[in-house]
This record gives structure tokens, sequence and C-alpha cells, in this order.
């Protein structure tokens, strides 16, 4: 498969790497475009305030200019938190995408998003104070609404960002249980 992997609001940081060395060892051509421009931040604080300071219209824009090159390929779209969002907005927006891979985070969907069955996959912590339940649920049905085929794994007890080593959210056996899903699913897409 190839895919389109953005990071969460820390920046392009070793986990994201790491993650994409872990696809590639998989089989998969992996992209992991820097929407920061080089900057990583130590705290969610400092990434949310740079964040907001870019825009999300800036942000966008350079990951739609990041995927272009490759989207006639059918790309997975996948991210991290905030690269999750950006991720579920590029796949809802482009016919051609051939699944969406969703860590630790999810976006708005436009009331006139729609897809003929495009695969997604959330994997998400319980609680997760990005990710309330009552977003989840309302998420999960809209997502339903727009034709999306849609599956979700939450990890009770994992911290937000749980599949990264160097943050306090990190939680090795739910990282290893949400690779090891996420894996088969991109195995699944390269098969179908």
């Amino acid at each position: 498969m190839n895919i389109m992997l953005f990071h969460s609001t820390y920046g392009l940081r070793p986990a994201v790497r790491d993650a994409a060395d872990r696809l590639r060892a998989a089989g998969h051509e992996v992209w992991t475009p820097d929407l920061f421009e080089g900057r990583t931040f130590d705290t969610v604080e400092e990434g949310m305030e740079f964040n907001e300071r870019t825009g999300k219209e800036e942000l966008l824009k350079r990951a739609v200019l990041a995927a272009a090159p490759y989207s006639e390929r059918g790309l997975v779209y996948a991210g991290f938190s905030l690269g999750a969002s950006i991720a579920q907005t590029l796949a809802l927006g482009d016919d051609r995408a051939r699944g969406l891979l969703l860590l630790h985070g999810t976006s708005d969907i436009a009331p006139t998003a729609h897809v003929d069955g495009l695969p997604v996959q959330l994997h998400v912590a319980e609680p997760d104070p990005f990710e309330t339940d009552d977003w989840l649920s309302a998420w999960y049905l809209q997502m339903g609404r727009t034709g999306a085929d849609v599956e979700v794994y939450r990890y009770a007890g994992a911290g937000h960002l749980y599949t990264d080593p160097e943050l306090p959210d990190y939680d090795a056996e739910a990282a290893e249980a949400t690779w090891r899903v996420a894996l088969g699913f991109l195995d699944d897409l390269r098969s179908a």
C-alpha cells in the first residue's frame, strides 16, 4: 500500500519515523510529510500554539501539496492525533483513497462528504480528553452516513498519544495491540 502518514501536534518526531519504518518493514511505501517545516515540540501546549498560529487552512494546504504527487496511486491516509484529523479530511476529499487509518484522532466531517465504502480504522484511548465518548458516537454515525466502512478500537487506561514511547501517554501493550490490528487492516486493503 501507498501510505501518507501525518504527524501529531508534536511535529515529525522519532515515533512517527519509527512508525513509518514499521510500515515499510511490512512491505508498504510510506511518506511522512513535515507540516511544521522542521519544528518539533516537547509539550502538547507548545504544539497547539504553533498549530493555531499557522492555521488549519495552511496545514491542510501543506498536506494536500505533500499528497498530490502520489494521490493517483490510491493512497491510504493515516495520521497521529492532529495528523489523523488532516488524514481524515484528505481521505474524504480524494475519490482515489484506498483507506483511512486514524491513530488518536478524528475531525469534523463536512455535511456533503461522501465515499463509497472507504475502509476506516480508528484507534483511540478510553477515555481520551480530546476524543470524548459523545464526540466519538456522533463521529461514528456521521462517518457511516458518508458511506465509510468504519471500525473503532478503544484502549482502556491508555493516554492520548499512547503509541509514542517518548511521551508520558505511552502504553506499550496498547501500542503493540494497535500496530497488530492496523497492520492486519493494511494487509486486508492490499489484498482487496
